[in-house]
């Protein structure tokens, strides 16, 4: 019997089938072999009873992750906030690094629009939307909830972006069956409290999927090398071909066209500069 991976819990994994959920253990097999079932996971079961099954096979594998330990993921909604906290382009990047990286959809994600005026929504908003779907909601209140809904469509989305943007509360306007845990900001950091325990996977009302994950600040996000990072900015592919040297790394050498569509207005500063930092971050890790 074929089902997904919902939820895991101190080694029992819960697989949601066309029927029901079954409460299930790994065969031994697995941790023989080194291999632990993720939330997300296509499997074979063979039940046991009506509410308790084996997990015989974990069918291949789109993509996984680590930490959080989540697979399958169609496309990652990427969340910031406009305020509270302020909104940090170059974090924000790294996640879509990361999104690029694995092959997923993406979506960009605005949240907590009513802290800030027009003019500010508007330069967040102008840095992602050439390059990916953006929308701007208000968690507290749900305005701009049904375009998420839309942009989502029926694919498994992972919610991913600093503490405190507001992902549990956005969770909670996506599926109202069962209500995760939000926290709140802390004063003293500006960012906010971790309230998630566990990796789980909603049906969202409208029939997508979502994953509620703890730990996102501790997310691989920049597993890359310097040879790759420029093709993980989509708005950097069609330049890379042009510059003088087949090698260039758009940091500092003559006649670089990324450079040259930087000063355009054909690459955005603020993407840039992520860019560059993450750059050096991956040749400073390289000395280690």
């Amino acid at each position: 019997m074929k089902g997904i991976i919902i939820k895991g819990i101190a080694g029992f994994y819960y697989v949601k089938t066309e029927e029901r959920v079954y409460q299930s253990k790994a065969r031994g097999i697995f941790k023989k072999d080194g291999i632990t079932p993720y939330v997300g996971d296509e499997v074979i079961i063979a039940p046991l009873d009506e509410t308790e099954a084996v997990v015989n096979e974990i069918l291949p594998r789109k993509n996984c992750f680590i930490r959080p330990p989540i697979a399958n993921v169609d496309c990652f909604i990427i969340v910031t906030a406009a305020a509270k906290p302020q909104p940090n382009p170059d974090i924000i990047d790294k996640f879509l690094v990361m999104a690029e990286k694995n092959h997923t959809d993406i979506i960009v994600c605005i949240n907590k629009i009513d802290l800030v005026s027009e003019e500010k929504r508007r330069s967040i908003e102008s840095i992602y939307e050439s390059i990916y779907p953006v929308v701007c909601i208000c968690g507290a209140t749900g305005d701009g909830i049904q375009t998420l809904v839309q942009l989502m469509g029926s694919r498994k989305c992972a919610l991913a972006g600093p503490s405190g943007t507001g992902k549990s509360t956005i969770l909670n306007r996506l599926q109202t069956r069962f209500l995760v845990e939000t926290g709140d900001i802390s004063e003293k950091t500006k960012r906010g409290k971790h309230t998630t325990r566990h990796v789980e996977l909603f049906e969202t009302d409208s029939g997508a999927l979502v994953f509620d994950t703890p730990g996102f600040t501790s997310f691989d996000i920049l597993d890359a090398d310097t040879e790759e990072l420029h093709f993980l900015y989509p708005e950097m592919v069609p330049f890379i071909g042009s510059c003088k040297y087949d090698d260039c790394r758009h940091v500092k050498e003559p006649d670089c066209s990324v450079r040259d569509a930087v000063i355009a207005g054909k690459i955005h500063e603020s993407r840039y500069q992520s860019y560059l930092s993450q750059y050096k971050e991956i040749q400073e890790k390289k000395k280690y």
